[in-house]
C-alpha cells in the first residue's frame, strides 16, 4: 500500500484532505503529487489543521508554536497556493482548499521555478487521466457536484435571454464581483507540458471574490478590472470555450473557461456522460430537421460530443442527413446554436430547471450529506465549531429537501438536529389547506 512507502506526514495530510467532500484518491501518485507540493514538515502540520477556516492564533496554538513562526509557514503555504487566506474583521483566516477546484490548479496558475511543473503535469496527467479513480470520485459520487456550466450568452436571443436568471449569467458574475483574477488555465498548462495542448487562450483563468484576493496576494494570479475580465469572455466566446464555474448562485469563486480536449471537467463530461459529472444549463438545443442540411458544423464544435449525424429518413434524398441531439449528456451550453450555419437550431429551456446551491455553505453541506462526511464539518478536529458557525452549518441544512435532512440526521445521530428539522418541514413542507 502507498502509505506503507511515504513518511507519515504525507499520509497523516491524505487523511486530513480525505475529510472534505472532495477528496483524493489514495494511491502512489497522489503521494508524488504531495512529495513535490509540500515538504514533509508542512504536510505534517497542515495535516493537523482544521476544516474550517482558522487564525493564526488557532494555528500556532494547534502546531504549539509562536505566533510569528505560525504565520511564516502559513504565509509560505498561501504564497505555493497550498493555502488560501481571506479578511475576517481584524483577523486574517486561513483554510486548505480541496484539492480541485483548488491546490491543484494553483499550482500551474503560473509558471514558477520553486517547482517542477513538467514533472507534476506529468504526475497529474497520470493520476486525473490514466489512474481515473480520483476524477471519476470528484464528478461522479453524489447528485451534487462542484461545478455547473454557464450558457453562452452570445447564443441567447431575446426570448431566451428573458429565462436566464441572473446567477446563471458569467457576466453577471463579473459585474457583481468584489474582486477579480486571471491565471493560467491548469489544463492547458499541464497539456503544454505533455505536447498536447491546443491553441486555446492559456492566461484565462478567472477567479472571483475571496479566491481572487487570495491569489492575487500571493502572486498566482493578476488582478483585473470588470472591462478587462469581459474582454476575456468574449475570447473566450471566440474561441468557442465552455464557461464552467463553481456550483453557487451567490459569491462564485471561479469561471473556467474549457476546451473539450484538456479541460478535466470536459472530458469528465464525455468519459461519464450518463453519470451526469457537470450540472448542465437551464437549456438544450433543438434541432429543427426541416431546416438542418446535415453540415455538421454543430457536431465538429459540441465540446463532449453530444451531437451527431443520422439519416433523415427522407424518401426523396436517401443519402440527406441531420443532426441529432443527445438530451442526456448535453450540457446545454449553447456553441451549437452560435455556431449553426443557418437557423436549424433553437435554444429551449428544459422541462425542469436544474436546482443550484446558493452559497458555498450550501454547496458543501449538500456535497457533504451525500458523501457520507457531513460529521466532520459539525465535529472538527473532534471540537465543535462555535456557535454562529454551527447555526450556518444547521441553517444550510434546514434549507434542503426532507430526504437529505434524513440523510444528514443519520450520519450525525444529533437528535437536535431531529428535532431542528422535523420543526422545519412541519413548518414548511406543511401540504397546503
Amino acid at each position: 500500500m502507498a502509505h506503507h512507502t511515504v513518511k507519515a506526514g504525507f499520509a497523516a495530510l491524505v487523511d486530513r484532505i480525505n475529510l472534505y467532500p472532495q477528496g483524493a484518491t489514495e494511491s502512489e501518485l497522489l503521494y508524488r503529487i504531495l512529495q513535490i507540493l509540500f515538504k514533509e514538515q508542512e504536510a505534517s502540520l497542515v495535516a493537523s489543521l482544521p476544516i474550517k477556516p482558522f487564525t493564526i492564533r488557532r494555528a500556532a496554538s494547534i502546531w504549539k508554536m509562536p505566533e510569528a513562526r505560525a504565520r511564516e509557514i502559513l504565509e509560505s503555504l498561501a504564497g505555493k497556493g497550498l493555502m488560501v487566506d481571506m479578511a475576517h474583521g481584524k483577523d486574517t483566516l486561513y483554510a486548505l482548499p480541496p484539492p480541485m477546484a483548488g491546490f491543484f490548479e494553483f499550482s500551474l496558475m503560473r509558471v514558477r521555478p520553486d517547482m517542477d511543473q513538467k514533472a507534476l503535469s506529468e504526475l497529474f496527467f497520470q493520476y486525473l487521466n490514466v489512474e481515473e479513480d480520483f476524477i471519476r470520485k470528484l464528478f461522479t459520487e453524489g447528485e451534487t457536484q462542484l461545478g455547473r456550466v454557464f450558457v453562452n450568452e452570445q447564443a441567447l436571443s431575446l426570448k431566451s435571454n428573458l429565462m436566464v436568471l441572473d446567477y446563471e449569467k458569467a457576466t453577471e458574475v463579473i459585474e457583481t464581483a468584489s474582486a477579480i483574477a486571471v491565471g493560467m488555465c491548469y489544463c492547458r498548462h499541464k497539456m503544454m507540458h505533455l505536447g498536447r495542448a491546443c491553441n486555446a487562450p492559456m492566461d484565462i483563468c478567472m477567479t472571483f471574490n475571496v479566491a481572487a484576493e487570495s491569489l492575487i496576494r500571493h502572486g498566482n494570479a493578476r488582478r483585473i478590472d470588470k472591462e478587462e475580465c469581459h474582454d476575456l469572455l468574449h475570447l473566450a466566446y471566440d474561441h468557442n470555450l465552455v464557461q464552467f464555474g463553481e456550483n453557487v448562485r451567490e459569491s462564485v469563486n471561479f469561471i473556467c473557461n474549457c476546451c473539450g480536449c484538456c479541460c478535466e471537467a470536459l472530458l469528465a463530461a464525455k468519459r461519464f456522460a450518463i453519470l451526469h459529472p457537470v450540472h448542465t444549463t437551464n437549456f438544450l438545443p433543438e434541432i429543427i430537421k426541416d431546416e438542418c442540411v446535415g453540415c455538421g458544423k454543430c457536431v465538429s464544435v459540441c465540446p463532449v460530443a453530444s451531437i451527431s449525424l443520422v439519416s433523415a429518413n427522407d424518401p426523396k434524398d436517401p443519402q440527406r442527413k441531420v443532426a441529432q441531439i443527445n438530451t442526456e449528456t448535453c450540457l446545454g451550453c449553447g456553441l451549437c446554436f452560435k455556431n449553426r450555419a443557418r437557423d436549424c437550431i433553437d435554444l429551449k429551456a428544459r422541462d425542469k430547471r436544474v436546482i443550484t446551491p446558493v452559497n458555498g455553505t450550501h454547496l458543501r453541506v449538500l456535497m457533504a450529506i451525500e458523501r457520507g462526511k457531513l460529521q466532520n464539518f459539525i465535529f472538527d478536529n473532534r471540537v465543535l465549531w462555535h456557535h454562529r458557525a454551527l447555526a450556518a452549518v444547521l441553517g444550510a441544512i434546514l434549507s434542503l429537501p426532507p430526504i437529505k435532512q434524513v440523510l444528514a440526521n443519520k450520519q450525525i445521530k444529533s437528535r437536535y438536529l431531529a428535532f431542528l428539522s422535523e420543526r422545519f418541514e412541519k413548518l414548511y413542507y406543511r401540504p397546503a389547506e
